[in-house]
């Protein structure tokens, strides 16, 4: 039973605002009839608090009834679970600066090489790719020793080198060439050498496309692929001993691209600041949207504030290592038999359900990173310090594990040169 001195209003997004707000009986507090934000933002400073959207109900004095997004419970692409905020707002080593994360496992590195007598093993881990895709190695050249079995899990890609050509030219290039390919605007752009979500952006038009080449320097290799039909993603750090035929998933990682979820009167720049994560992290997300900051979202609708679901944007990461299924393990033993001597790394991944992606199912492989990668589960916000720097020291310890034993297969350690030269 809902008190007398609380009137519900219900106003579908196809009704008139005004028309609604006379309807229940409420005065108005200005004469900007003709600005209707004006007017929202005018009642909501007295109080009282509507929504336009699609027949959700609130509570006049402020009390929400039937909402489907909420502080507690944001919004979450269509197959992921729902975020958990409990615990920390970040994690703690989310925002550190790289080298200082590293100082620990450098001063590993350092031990562990004379341990092995070689401090250059951890790239003949993964045999497959150039330095084990340590450093300086293209994000297709993983894609590029896959075998056929795997192309069918790998969204289509093409690579293109910048010109000093006249960028319309090169952008009616780059259209052919994904044409060819067999996909279409929207596309995905990434530098082949890049990494943490750097210059990675969705190019919906032509026009998009050559203000994106424009920011490439020439001779700057441009991976361009087919954008997944599903928003839910995943990173899940697979690891296989060269002595064994099954490997292990050492992490699986949710990837929560930030969204805000609008109201009809509220500017992006006033949603940010009422999240709890993105109203404190305006680092990431502020310089990026600026441009946009007093967009209105329209009421009930999801807004994507950054494409890449990268922490270092801004993306939030859950650490669901309980999701980690025998299925899911099998389609990788699968996947990374068909790149013969990958032993270790992270895929990046695009599912369409976490229930059916746990069955090994319906998922795409958006990138296979290599010996750098690292696994992100060291960024979920209730990780302890602890824990997250054991786990990068995990990471290291196998990679020397695994580059000992492809030595003792027959295969020599590369020269420091080789290294400090990539």
């Amino acid at each position: 039973m809902i008190a007398a001195d609380r009137l519900i209003i219900a106003v579908p997004t196809n009704h008139c605002l005004v028309a609604a707000i006379e309807a229940a009986g409420l005065k108005w507090v200005c004469d900007l009839r003709s600005e209707i934000s004006a007017v929202c933002k005018s009642i909501q400073a007295k109080g009282i608090i509507f929504a336009v959207g699609r027949s959700e109900l609130f509570l006049l004095d402020g009390v929400r009834v039937n909402e489907t997004t909420s502080k507690e419970n944001p919004y979450v692409p269509p197959g992921m679970p729902p975020q958990d905020l409990s615990g920390r707002t970040t994690s703690y080593l989310e925002f550190w600066l790289i080298w200082l994360m590293y100082i620990p496992v450098v001063l590993q590195l350092l031990l562990r090489s004379v341990w092995h007598r070689s401090l250059t093993l951890p790239l003949i881990a993964n045999p497959a790719v150039p330095l084990s895709g340590m450093v300086g190695v293209q994000k297709s050249a993983v894609f590029d020793a896959a075998g056929a079995f795997d192309r069918d899990w790998i969204l289509p890609w093409r690579i293109y080198s910048k010109t000093n050509a006249p960028i319309p030219e090169q952008a009616a290039d780059v259209a052919a060439l994904i044409d060819a390919a067999g996909f279409k605007f929207p596309v995905v752009g990434k530098p082949d050498i890049g990494c943490r979500g750097a210059g990675v952006k969705l190019i919906g038009n032509r026009t998009e496309l050559e203000a994106y080449l424009s920011e490439f320097p020439v001779e700057g290799e441009i991976q361009f692929q087919r954008l997944s039909q599903w928003g839910a993603e995943v990173g899940v750090f697979y690891v296989r001993h060269s002595h064994t035929e099954r490997g292990e998933i050492t992490s699986l990682t949710l990837k929560y691209a930030p969204y805000v979820v609008g109201d009809g009167f509220s500017t992006l720049a006033e949603l940010a600041a009422a999240d709890p994560r993105a109203g404190g992290l305006q680092h990431p997300y502020g310089e990026r949207r600026k441009a946009k900051w007093e967009l209105l979202i329209p009421a009930g609708e999801p807004y994507r504030r950054l494409f890449s679901a990268s922490h270092s944007r801004g993306a939030v990461f859950r650490d669901a290592a309980a999701l980690i299924s025998e299925e899911l393990l099998a389609a990788l033993d699968q996947i990374f038999a068909d790149i013969p001597s990958y032993h270790y790394g992270r895929l990046d991944i695009k599912f369409k359900d976490i229930g059916i992606l746990r069955s090994g199912r319906d998922f795409h492989i958006i990138e296979i990173n290599g010996a750098s990668s690292e696994s992100i589960n060291i960024c979920y916000r209730n990780a302890s310090l602890g824990q997250a720097l054991r786990t990068l020291l995990q990471q290291y310890h196998t990679l020397f594990k695994l580059g000992s034993a492809n030595r003792t297969l027959g295969l020599e350690p590369l020269g420091l040169k080789t290294l400090f030269s990539a």
